[in-house]
């Protein structure tokens, strides 16, 4: 999902009405808003203003009267007979009401709510239910209200000679309004089938439809915007999770209050406003308690920061089940306050900054929102189900983005509007004459390093690069895209040394025998060097960097001839894998010899079988057309890697067997920091030589002087360990890292502030085998802490650490740090 996460997409839908009323709540005295106070119409209808005492609701027909009214606060009615473009509605307090406030020692939203809290399990369709499927019909829009925007001449003045007057257009706004009285910004459309088989739920898109775009951009489709149940303690809003305000230690963080009473679906509940008292960010909205079963009938979930977002949901009584079941939710989304411009939909859409709080311009941005509405339908209770590929949380029919008219007029709530059908009209052709879908993957492939060419993309990593024993490094490699074939690629590169002058060069193909495992076969040959004592895991995903730090201060390498046959795969669930068979003649390009059953050797052969797991039981994967996607990550992730040697094959000259274990996580907080954890560890079985060990991953020089050992910093290396000072054969090491949101410094200084700490420990059996350098090991712990200040300028930072603990030097210059570092935000 960090492909490109593609953010924008909420709450309600555009209405063919009619009639629409906008207005605002206030206390008469204080001139504060009302929030959450009752709009009624003569006819039945009834709004719920939002959290700032705004409403705004259309009709078909104009109502006569309005009834607001608010809990302590005298109800007020209103005539529509004068037409108004906004209301502004004005309600005095009930002095008995707030004497009764005052006096009052116990709050009965209290008790009701946890009453509601105890009941949870009662309530949850996902609990109470065995079985359920039903069909959703999706459709997500950005947009604006052309009403809400002037469009009009901005500023008139008379030419000095003729006396004829001059009117000089406000160009944004005119065109922006021109433009959005036609057509929405964004439109897409999904119908998906959900089954439920407890405790499993799973979504099965059966058609799909996006603005523009021949195939729809599938991490899209997986975007989460609101939670599925409003049960779970954590409730979730735009891929941000809070805690719900139902959740079993609700009480300590939010306060309550009912509002008034109503009925729903011919049931009595009990309207209760709640806001965290503990964040200013956190939660606050409505919650419609029956009050028989104190169940959730209705919700109203809110939050208001950079972005203004709400969630809602509506049910529907199911009296044989005796539960509250889903059927509507929306979501909606419109522009905060921030000091920077804030991007979503992959940047595709952006809130402007707001200079300071009184401006009065106002920009595109400013009218624009984002809205989703969900409508259930086909609901079936306790249907015989057998849900097939259960590791799948949401399954792409092959089809999907080919259904014709028939089916959507057939699933659709409601037929598209003008606005709407112009959309995909102006929007297919505007794509298709830009060649914007071509752009996209084009701009997907650099983000990876890719530059593609016709069948071929070329591999950015290859053309220039730089270490301490070949120098800079030239070269030309690549692999074929699609264009060349689905089920067939073939990859290579060729590289050349400068200082070394030497040529290195890999060639390799592979053939995709499973398109849902997502399986190749291939093999490959490869000529080139790599650094001693490291650590790769097979499974790792491609990273493209503009530089990769670490190689730029690495002298000792080995070179390899390596013969590969391998199968990766992601048939086994919420896994991918690697299984190989190598043969590698190895020559190391430093001064060394291995001892092994009292033979000396310089060069060596080697021959595995290896297996190399990333097990995501936490992730959510999607089935596309194209394969399985990682399109929800989450944490913990579990790496593992088994290499042991074949000893009657292909002249293999060692005994051994690697394990290799890695454990990632993350986590992100409400207030922008992030805090990462990584275990790593590696044991040897047998004898190896040092080439095949591990170094630990340092990334400091042998200098004397401080500033003679400034470099970049690398991610995960340890920054005040010195190349070739330690090896080992058995090793585990610890990473701790806290991230702080930035800071603005000044205009355009930003840091952001991140702690870190790392420790290792290792020993190494037999060091009296490895002849020709000097090494240490770390049989008694190595320790380093330091602070990171990332991103201060343009993507430029400074980071320092010191080094403590059993291994520390005696002179102080040498157990410290100090490394620039750059970060390169794609915005992604």
């Amino acid at each position: 999902m960090k492909l490109l996460p593609f953010l924008f997409l909420f709450c309600t839908l555009s209405l063919q009405a009619q009639f629409q009323i906008n207005g605002i709540v206030k206390d008469s005295q204080t001139k504060k808003a009302l929030p959450f106070a009752t709009i009624a119409t003569e006819n039945g209808t009834v709004s719920i203003a939002d959290v700032d005492g705004k409403f705004s609701f259309t009709l078909l027909t104009p109502p006569e009267i309005l009834k607001i009214s608010y809990v302590g606060y005298q109800s007020q009615t209103i005539s529509l007979f004068e037409k108004k473009p906004y209301f502004t509605i004005l309600l005095s307090p009930q002095t008995d009401a707030l004497q009764e406030v005052v006096l009052s020692t116990e709050n009965p939203a209290n008790d009701l709510i946890r009453k509601v809290i105890t009941n949870k399990n009662n309530n949850n369709p996902l609990k109470k239910l065995t079985a359920f499927q039903y069909k959703t019909y999706n459709k997500l829009l950005v947009t604006a209200n052309p009403d809400s925007i002037s469009g009009k001449i901005d500023t008139v003045f008379a030419d000095f000679t003729t006396k004829d007057k001059i009117a000089k257009i406000d160009s944004s706004d005119y065109k922006f309004k021109k433009l959005i009285t036609k057509q929405h910004l964004f439109l897409t459309e999904k119908v998906s089938q959900f089954q439920f088989e407890k405790p499993l739920l799973k979504e099965t898109i059966l058609g799909t439809k996006m603005a523009g775009f021949k195939e729809p951009i599938y991490e899209l489709l997986g975007f989460s915007l609101q939670s599925s149940s409003v049960y779970d303690d954590k409730y979730e809003l735009f891929e941000t999770k809070y805690k719900s305000p139902i959740a079993d230690k609700a009480l300590k963080e939010y306060r309550y209050k009912i509002l008034d009473t109503t009925t729903i679906a011919n049931r009595n509940v009990v309207v209760v406003y709640f806001k965290n008292k503990i964040s200013r960010k956190g939660l606050e909205g409505l919650l419609y308690i029956d009050i028989e079963n104190f169940a959730v009938a209705k919700a109203v979930m809110r939050i208001r920061s950079v972005l203004n977002i709400t969630g809602t949901h509506e049910f529907r009584y199911l009296s044989e089940e005796k539960v509250w079941f889903p059927t509507r939710k929306n979501f909606k989304i419109i522009k905060g306050k921030s000091k920077e411009p804030t991007a979503v939909l992959g940047g595709r859409i952006e809130f402007a900054a707001e200079d300071d709080d009184n401006q009065i311009r106002k920009d595109a941005s400013d009218f624009t929102y984002l809205a989703s509405e969900m409508q259930v339908y086909d609901l079936q209770v306790n249907p015989k189900l057998k849900i097939k590929k259960t590791a799948i949380a949401i399954d792409v029919k092959a089809n999907a983005n080919q259904r014709d008219e028939t089916f959507w007029q057939e699933n659709r709530s409601d037929s598209l509007d003008t606005r709407s059908e112009r959309t995909y009209v102006v929007l297919d052709s505007v794509v298709t004459k830009e060649k914007i879908e071509k752009k996209i993957k084009f701009g997907r492939k650099i983000i990876n390093g890719y530059l593609p060419f016709g069948p071929i993309d070329f591999d950015l990593r290859y053309l220039l690069s730089y270490n301490n024993y070949e120098g800079f490094r030239l070269g030309l490699g690549g692999v074929t895209n699609e264009q060349f074939s689905k089920i067939f690629r073939l990859e290579g590169y060729a590289a050349y040394g400068l200082k070394d002058e030497k040529n290195k060069y890999h060639i390799g193909s592979a053939i995709r025998v499973g398109n849902f495992s997502n399986t190749w076969i291939g093999g490959s040959f490869t000529d080139d060097v790599r650094e001693i004592a490291s650590t790769n895991f097979a499974i790792d995903k491609r990273v493209f960097k503009l530089y990769d730090p670490r190689p730029i201060n690495i002298s000792t390498f080995y070179n390899h001839q390596t013969w590969r046959a391998f199968i990766e795969t992601k048939i086994i669930p919420k896994t991918e894998s690697i299984w190989q068979i190598a043969h590698s003649d190895i020559t190391p390009l430093f001064d060394y010899t291995f001892v092994y059953k009292d033979q000396l050797f310089r060069n060596f052969a080697m021959t595995s079988a290896m297996v190399s797991i990333q097990w995501n039981p936490n992730s959510a994967y999607m089935q596309t057309p194209n394969g399985k996607i990682e399109y929800e990550k989450r944490y913990p992730k579990f790496t593992f890697q088994l290499t042991k040697s074949l000893s009657n094959f292909f002249n293999n000259d060692f005994e051994f067997s690697k394990i290799d274990a890695r454990i990632e996580y993350e986590k992100k907080y409400l207030n922008g920091q992030k805090s990462a954890v990584l275990l790593q560890g590696g044991y040897v079985f047998g004898d190896l030589p040092l080439t095949h060990l591990y170094n630990t991953s340092p990334n400091n020089l042998t200098k004397d002087n401080l500033l003679q050992r400034v470099t970049i910093a690398g991610k995960n290396s340890f920054e005040t360990m010195y190349f070739n000072e330690f090896f080992s054969t058995e090793f585990v090491m610890l990473q701790f890292k806290h991230g702080f949101k930035r800071v603005e410094l000044f205009k355009k200084v930003k840091p952001s502030l991140v702690l870190v700490t790392r420790m290792a420990w290792g020993n190494l059996k037999n060091p009296e085998d490895h002849i020709g350098i000097e090494f240490k090991t770390l049989d008694r712990g190595f320790f380093e802490s330091g602070i990171e200040l990332n991103q201060i300028y343009k993507g430029f930072g400074l980071t320092g650490f010191y080094r403590y603990g059993p291994n520390q030097l005696a002179r102080l210059e040498d157990n410290i740090a100090i490394k620039l570092s750059f970060v390169l935000d794609l915005g992604l």
